[in-house]
């Protein structure tokens, strides 16, 4: 088999629109890359040409998972000499490709109890994560996902709650307000109280975060607005539903639409790395079927979703040793004992 060349390879794969929900094109390009490779692979279909790819040479203890879509818009690979830009280059096509050189190194070692998980669907709901555990055979021990970390091991992250504040009143001409009744004059009240409201903090994650991400409502500026609703997304800590209960005291001004939730996760360190918390949502949290978790991975969130979106060749390179280490590492623990921390 011709050795996998990461930086070709990861260029390829970003070569490739795959904005989720388009992902049907880099599935198949990337499951025909495993197979040529002499892996098997298991397709799980989540919709129409969108499928996980589980793929294995023997029975996996520990499996290195991330995702093939990427945050639009769509931009090609170019190379400046020691990186390589692109939509995808550090999220996350640059980790598949490392997690699969590294996993080709194994097994040009002899050892075949690595897969890999490449799911579908990260960027918008995680749809492929949510039944990605029907592929799991209860043997996998450890699952290490691939997010850019900077090369350092992410202590956890935090999860997610979305709402929706709805606010109702009653339409009027601006000339006589006392006619009718504000509804974002009530949105508005009912911001102030969420912006004042003390929220959970855990003593590895940090305290929960929120975002009053979009604001809409109004007929026009000469009718009191009958209707106005917000999008609020929490950075959470704690149980969604510390954040639901935080939020009662708003309902005597507004209804509170509960919208999706990914929970928060702490995850599994090992000695020798960097470790820190990361601010941003993974698919791990949905992906109880595979063990213990951990998370790793070359490149900076901090471009990724950007127009200046790119990753270090050497971080790949260096990415593509330290999957190594870490599955080695993993492989070497006896059964039974208790998770890692």
């Amino acid at each position: 088999m011709d050795p996998l060349d990461v930086v070709a390879l990861t260029r390829r794969l970003v070569d490739v629109e795959s904005t989720t929900g388009q992902e049907a094109v880099v599935c198949a390009m990337v499951g025909e890359e495993l197979e040529r490779r002499g892996y098997v692979v298991t397709r799980q279909t989540v919709t129409d040409g969108r499928v996980n790819l589980l793929a294995t040479d023997g029975v996996p203890e520990v499996v290195l998972s991330t995702h093939m879509d990427c945050v639009p818009p769509f931009s090609p690979s170019r190379v400046d000499g020691a990186s390589i830009h692109g939509r995808g280059s550090c999220d996350a096509k640059g980790i598949l490709v490392s997690q699969l050189a590294a996993v080709e190194a194994l097994r040009a070692a002899g050892e075949r109890r690595v897969g890999l998980l490449f799911l579908v669907g990260e960027e918008r709901g995680s749809d492929g994560a949510m039944i990605a555990d029907q592929l799991s055979t209860g043997a996998t021990r450890y699952l290490v996902n691939g997010e850019p970390t900077e090369g350092k091991l992410a202590l956890g992250h935090r999860g997610v709650v979305r709402v929706k504040l709805h606010a109702s009143g009653r339409a009027a001409h601006s000339g006589y307000p006392h006619l009718g009744e504000s509804a974002i004059e009530k949105l508005l009240d009912a911001l102030e109280q969420v912006r004042r409201m003390s929220l959970p903090i855990d003593t590895v994650l940090g305290p929960t975060q929120v975002n009053i991400g979009a604001i809409s409502g109004g007929l026009a500026p000469n009718v009191v607005p009958p209707a106005a609703s917000a999008d609020l997304l929490f950075r959470i800590v704690t149980p969604y539903e510390d954040v639901l209960a935080a939020l009662e005291p708003v309902r005597a001004l507004v209804d509170v639409e509960y919208v999706y939730h990914v929970p928060c996760l702490h995850m599994a360190t090992l000695d020798g790395f960097d470790r820190e918390v990361v601010g941003y949502t993974t698919d791990a949290p949905l992906l109880n079927a595979w063990g213990t978790r951990l998370m790793y991975g070359p490149g900076s969130i901090h471009v990724a979703h950007t127009d200046h979106e790119s990753v270090a060749i050497a971080d790949l390179h260096r990415a593509v040793e330290d999957y190594q280490h870490i599955a080695r590492t993993l492989l070497a623990r006896p059964q039974g004992l208790p998770s890692i921390q």
